[in-house]
């Protein structure tokens, strides 16, 4: 028994060096040479495989623009304040309940003061009524920031935050600031004045997009109440200056337009479901919405 077990331990011993063939786990010092030759070239090769690959794709990346961007959908809206399930639920008389949303508002418009505003070489005027796009030159012109239009907090009126810091929530007057999302290079198209005839749009501008918030059901339409809107020139959308965005190389400290919604007398202790709406036109004369839906609970 004693043995048989002395030369099992032999056995593995003499696997892992035999001393008379002077192998290591079974195999020479030049069998261990050739094969882990072998793998050196068999996986350098996969390697410079995958470098070239990624070398060759690339060469057809554009530092400034998408090489590809014919399939980016038109973008969306986005409000502020940004919560979770985009629900606001206030108390007028509660100061805590909206504090939250008070301070996101805040925090967002810190751009757009006009202290943050001041470099000349970053920021220059581009008026104060709506007007065509500003075309700043190619995306391949080389290194180089490109400027970018002034936005001015006092445009967007009771909802700038200069005359009240509470942006109405303690008189029950909400505010919400909505915004286009950025897209590189995106040129939207407005609508023609005809086509908007069944909106109830208080000013047109062949040079502005417009938006409209309404109640998204039949029964919030009412409770909305009066929606007043705070834009440049006093329009209710987005003017096209502050048009095409040229990526956060060439304008890393763009403003994009703001245009801020006021509820003046919303109906209290219910929900109401809000959809803005910004219009543009796409292929030909097809005017396309632009959706976000917002909902509002005041309480």
């Amino acid at each position: 028994m004693a043995r048989g077990k002395a030369k099992e331990e032999g056995g593995w011993k003499k696997f892992i060096w035999n001393s008379e063939k002077k192998e290591f786990l079974g195999r020479t010092g030049g069998s261990w040479f050739k094969i882990l030759l072998f793998y050196v070239i068999f996986y350098g090769c996969l390697a410079g495989i995958f470098i070239g690959t990624i070398q060759v794709l690339l060469l057809t990346i554009d530092e400034f623009r998408p090489t590809y961007q014919d399939r980016v959908a038109p973008p969306g809206l986005t409000q502020i304040p940004q919560i979770q399930k985009t629900e606001i639920s206030f108390r007028p008389n509660d100061p805590k309940s909206y504090e939250a949303y008070v301070l996101n508002i805040i925090r967002f418009l810190e751009k757009y003061k006009d202290s943050a505003q001041k470099d000349e070489m970053i920021f220059e005027d581009c008026g104060s009524v709506p007007s065509d796009f500003k075309d700043r030159g190619p995306y391949e012109s080389g290194p180089g920031e490109r400027k970018v239009c002034r936005f001015k907090l006092e445009w967007l009126g009771n909802c700038s935050g200069i005359n009240d810091e509470q942006f109405g929530y303690k008189d029950g007057k909400p505010c919400v600031i909505i915004k286009l999302n950025r897209v590189l290079g995106f040129k939207p198209k407005p609508p023609k004045n005809e086509s908007m005839e069944t909106l109830a749009m208080t000013k047109y501008s062949p040079y502005v997009l417009p938006v409209q918030c309404t109640g998204k059901r039949d029964e919030d339409k009412d409770k909305v109440g009066n929606v007043e809107y705070f834009g440049m020139g006093g329009y209710a959308g987005f003017p096209l200056q502050y048009y095409p965005y040229y990526g956060k190389l060439l304008q890393p400290k763009y403003l994009q337009p703001l245009l801020a919604i006021q509820f003046t007398n919303v109906t209290l202790d219910t929900e109401i479901r809000v959809e803005c709406k910004a219009y543009v036109i796409q292929d030909l004369e097809e005017i396309l919405n632009l959706k976000d839906k917002h909902d509002f609970i005041v309480v």
